[in-house]
């Protein structure tokens, strides 16, 4: 039972997420208020990249999910595993706390009130809330083997740095942030922004290793045990 519902589970993720995705690429061409997908369209925002990993996570969770075998073994299965725990969980719970967080102070330094007129609200929860409880869903649903913590940072801050990078090089090639909220910082003032997000990454990192651990420790011991 457990094994067909984690079948169902990654499948309708993963249609879902590229539901989602596909809908919003097909606004590319269409008129948006200025600035929206000038330069980069939409792979310059965070959160339709954060579509593209939970999709991409829940696509490889069901491609595993159809290999024979021990599955906790297999190759598939710790790229799997490692793709939810260092970037899928902290990232995809990163993008929904910071933006409820900015869109309740001031919704316009994140998601401009005109943005309405064209994506609709069910638009606005699927990129920014069902995110989390979809990802919660996977902690409960399956064990997933963490790496090394140092290792997994490094990795998460590469990714961070890149990231960085690309926004920076959008407002230098059109001269537009990509949000709003970033045309309110100075040079400084920024970097301490990005390491104040790295921050917040990196405690999503570590509460999703305690997640993992606390739900599933019983499981744990018992392969721990079968391994002596």
């Amino acid at each position: 039972m457990s094994s067909t519902l984690r079948r169902v589970y990654h499948l309708t993720a993963f249609s879902w997420y590229a539901f989602v995705v596909k809908t919003l690429a097909a606004k590319d061409g269409e008129e948006l208020p200025a600035g929206i997908f000038v330069y980069g369209g939409p792979w310059k925002y965070l959160t339709f990249l954060n579509l593209l990993l939970q999709m991409c996570f829940f696509g490889l969770a069901a491609v595993n999910d159809l290999q024979p075998g021990k599955k906790s073994e297999n190759t598939l299965s710790r790229c799997k595993d490692l793709l939810f725990s260092v970037f899928a969980f902290p990232v995809g719970m990163f993008v929904v706390l910071l933006f409820w967080m900015i869109f309740a102070y001031d919704r316009e330094l994140v998601y401009p009130a005109t943005i309405d007129t064209f994506f609709p609200p069910w638009i606005n929860h699927a990129m920014h809330t069902f995110v989390l409880p979809v990802l919660l869903g996977e902690v409960m649903l399956q064990p997933h083997i963490y790496p090394q913590t140092k290792h997994a940072l490094a990795a998460l801050g590469g990714v961070g740095l890149a990231y960085l990078s690309w926004i920076i090089w959008v407002y230098l090639s059109v001269g537009i942030w990509v949000y709003p909220l970033l045309g309110h910082f100075s040079t400084s003032g920024l970097l301490g922004f990005f390491f104040f997000n790295m921050s917040v990454v990196t405690l999503f990192y570590l509460l999703g290793d305690k997640l993992n651990s606390h739900v599933w420790s019983k499981h744990m011991n018992k392969m721990a045990a079968k391994t002596k």
